[in-house]
């Protein structure tokens, strides 16, 4: 019996932590400012061509938000502080307070690329098939593809998080606490 409890135990963390991986794959605050933004710039889906050039504009300044925060990090200090940072090919940049850390340790990997790219996959479906995008873009669609709205996005997102639950993001972006962070959380968790 007690191998039946460790093992659904084990299940039910990697449920969670694939849960925790998959809310890190789009910032909450970029897809939040864009939940708020949108119905005000689409005019609630009556767009004239000013409102789509500001909805296009949103769009594009927050998909390259969700893409570039892919390959943010962070790390604590030599002074006790965590510190964020981009990944670049060398290290972690900018890397100031980091004589103790290992900064190649940080460097860029295929993974992020991946993750970067599903991401912005995954924000450009939530976005474009936003009722209120879908309305101010292309209105003929909505009633003719309805199915293909309501599908499309469960699709990409089931797919999206198979991919992160495999592949989970070792990055602990702007807004996340870094690795050590979070491992001595959880250390004071067990005593």
């Amino acid at each position: 019996m007690g191998d039946s409890t460790t093992s659904k135990k084990t299940v039910n963390d990697r449920a969670l932590t694939g849960a925790g991986n998959l809310i890190k794959v789009l910032p909450t605050g970029t897809v939040f400012l864009f939940q708020f933004l949108n119905p005000i710039l689409t005019n609630n889906g009556q767009c004239a061509v000013l409102n789509k050039s500001l909805s296009a504009i949103l769009i594009a300044i927050s998909g390259l938000s969700c893409f570039f925060a892919s390959f943010t990090d962070s790390y604590p200090g030599s002074d006790g502080k965590t510190h964020y940072g981009f990944a670049t090919s060398t290290g972690i940049w900018p890397s100031k307070n980091s004589d103790s850390v290992d900064l190649p340790a940080y460097k860029l990997r295929p993974g992020d690329f991946a993750h970067a790219f599903l991401s912005l996959i995954v924000f450009a479906v939530v976005s474009l098939l936003d009722t209120n995008s879908v309305r101010c873009f292309y209105p003929g669609f909505e009633s003719s593809e309805k199915v293909l709205l309501q599908a499309l996005p469960l699709v990409i997102g089931a797919v999206a998080s198979a991919v992160f639950v495999v592949f989970p993001c070792s990055r602990h972006g702007i807004g996340y606490p870094s690795s050590s962070s979070s491992d001595s959380s959880q250390d004071s968790q067990k005593s």
